[in-house]
């Protein structure tokens, strides 16, 4: 039998360095080097395969706050996305066995055959009440013999997250298609800006055709496909960078096509309507966030993962899109989750209602949206969801 601890015989000192000075020393794991990011906390317990795939990571460091992770390895079934999209991985402890079934192998394997830089043994809970006091800031990993000041050099010339692109990067080059599983109802065209793999499947299992699209399709392309809606993604970076959907949310929806995003496409939603979106102090990252439905009065525990939110005013309107409404409200920080068009079949939330990882508070949306689609083709008309 193969030794567990063999994986870190060679291990390397490595440390985070903050863009402020704030030094976090650990050892290598995955592969060795330097990765460049903005420092995140993410709070889920488990989930750390999906959280690795997930495109909306893309050019963060992301940070675990459960102190074991690894314990049950890495799948095929798990992944969001083929490869890992996160910059970097921080941990408090990398499990050295993977005792699973279903595991085909470590997470530091996994790490380093997809060339990802992470680093083990760090005090992670003093990184996230540090992050959480001070706010979201860009940092760097790299080996021990890496100067400070060469690395701050990096860190200080490095983009900040305000400002960039980058879900036109993560997205597919070309289409492709998720057959219905069973008998086709309807068909879906998925705007990419960095969906991930479990909410086409959902779709795919509720009777959808699901045809993925590339972030630059035209919207003339998207009429001639004459779909029976429109879902619009998760995706990483600045909403505010991101302006190719809005042409199409305007057109679509005024020809009574549903809509409904998540995440990324809540916030290209609520600005394509005239709200405007701000950078969160570090973001909501995690598996256990509560949010309260206002038309259901009900509080569903949500899987998240954004820096970016639309702003939301006391009074409970969305400013600069009074044709809007807020459906959902973050009961951490009051920040609006949820919204939908007063008499157009448009609805987002900010949270991931796919649920991988997370709990399954929130799938049903999946199901309103399906209930949209119904209601159109039966000539019911084209108004605002039923809540």
């Amino acid at each position: 039998m193969s030794d567990p601890h063999a994986q870190f015989s060679e291990a390397s000192a490595a440390y985070l360095l903050l863009e402020d000075g704030r030094r976090f020393d650990g050892v290598t794991i995955g592969a060795r080097g330097t990765a460049l990011g903005e420092v995140v906390f993410n709070t889920g317990m488990t989930g750390y395969q999906e959280i690795l795939t997930d495109p909306s990571y893309t050019g963060q460091l992301v940070t675990m706050t459960y102190p074991l992770i690894g314990n049950y390895g890495v799948n095929e079934e798990d992944r969001e996305s083929e490869t890992p999209s996160v910059a970097g991985f921080v941990v408090r402890e990398a499990s050295r066995r993977a005792s699973s079934w279903r595991s085909k192998g470590t997470l530091h394997q996994y790490l380093e055959a997809h060339g990802v830089v992470g680093i083990s043994e760090v005090d992670t809970r003093a990184l996230t009440r540090h992050i959480r006091n001070q706010g979201a800031m860009r940092g760097g990993l790299a080996p021990a013999s890496t100067s400070e000041a060469a690395l701050m050099e990096r860190i200080q010339a490095h983009p900040r997250m305000e400002g960039l692109d980058l879900a036109c990067g993560v997205s597919t080059q070309s289409r492709y298609e998720i057959p219905a599983r069973g008998t086709e109802r309807f068909h879906v065209l998925a705007y990419d800006f960095g969906v991930k793999a479990h909410s086409p499947k959902l779709l795919s299992e509720a009777g959808c055709r699901v045809t993925v699209i590339p972030a630059e399709t035209s919207l003339q392309e998207m009429l001639a496909e004459v779909p029976d809606g429109l879902f619009i993604s998760n995706g990483p970076g600045d909403p505010s960078a991101v302006e190719l959907a809005t042409e199409a949310i305007l057109r679509l929806s005024e020809d009574g096509v549903p809509i409904f995003g998540i995440c990324l496409g809540h916030q290209l939603i609520g600005r394509a309507f005239g709200a405007r979106t701000f950078k969160l102090p570090f973001g909501h990252h995690g598996v256990n966030h509560p949010v309260r439905s206002l038309d259901r009065d009900q509080v569903e525990i949500t899987s998240q993962n954004h820096g970016f939110a639309v702003e939301f005013a006391e009074d409970g309107s969305i400013p600069g899109a009074p044709e809007l409404r807020a459906t959902h409200v973050n009961l951490y920080d009051g920040t609006l989750e949820g919204l939908e068009h007063s008499s157009r079949p448009v609805f987002s939330v900010q949270y991931h209602p796919e649920s991988a990882p997370g709990p399954h508070d929130s799938r049903y949306l999946f199901d309103r949206f399906v209930e949209l689609m119904e209601r159109r083709k039966s000539g019911a008309g084209a108004g605002p969801p039923q809540s």
